[in-house]
């Protein structure tokens, strides 16, 4: 990954008051620029391709395809499709993300690049599991299907009354067991491609 240093907007320097706080710009993202990074499925996308890739660098013909394929879900992607994403990341999305740091952007060769402050980025990311459900929604969902399991074993209900409690116990705790690790393991390895790039 590349160490990237926030790009300002380009303006006329006479214009400009050197004390507004807006001049002493931090190199770190606050929530809200997190935040609107990730409410736009593209950009979202963008940086999990790059996450996903051996060395954080692709071309943008490659990402447009593989962001293409992901939206209509057809290999190879509609031209029109394949067109408008490359068109929205060459125009909006890339620009922005380089001018927050989070990735460098070469218009002229095409390339993509992850910087350093894409961890900073992923942490956000891993909130949720697949289609906007939250981890902590997982969670409440299979604490509520363990109980109500338990219960109807226990209230010897039709169809499980005559199982042993302890099995459903067991089963929901192997549940919540298989859930942590599929949170938890794809962050390692993360973790272990950075320290063994750097």
């Amino acid at each position: 990954m590349l160490t990237c240093p926030r790009t300002e907007p380009s303006v006329d320097v006479r214009a400009v008051d050197v004390t507004s706080p807006a001049m002493s710009r931090s190199t770190t993202l606050s929530e809200g620029e997190i935040f609107e990074i990730l409410a736009n499925g593209r950009r979202r996308e963008t940086l999990r391709h790059l996450t996903e890739t051996r060395d954080g660098a692709v071309t943008l013909r490659s990402l447009a395809i593989a962001i293409a394929t992901a939206e209509s879900g057809q290999s190879p992607p509609p031209p029109p499709v394949r067109e408008s994403v490359w068109s929205s990341l060459h125009q909006t999305h890339l620009p922005k993300l380089d001018e927050l740091g989070i990735v460098r952007y070469d218009s002229d060769s095409g390339t993509v690049t992850m910087c350093d402050s894409a961890p900073e980025i992923d942490t956000h990311m891993e909130v949720f599991v697949w289609n906007g459900l939250s981890w902590s929604e997982l969670y409440l969902a299979l604490g509520i299907g363990s109980l109500l399991a338990v219960l109807a074993v226990l209230l010897e209900a039709p169809f499980v009354g005559s199982a042993d409690p302890i099995l459903g116990v067991s089963i929901s705790l192997a549940m919540f067991a298989v859930a942590a690790a599929a949170q938890l393991w794809p962050n390692r390895l993360d973790m272990l491609r950075m320290l063994r790039r750097s």
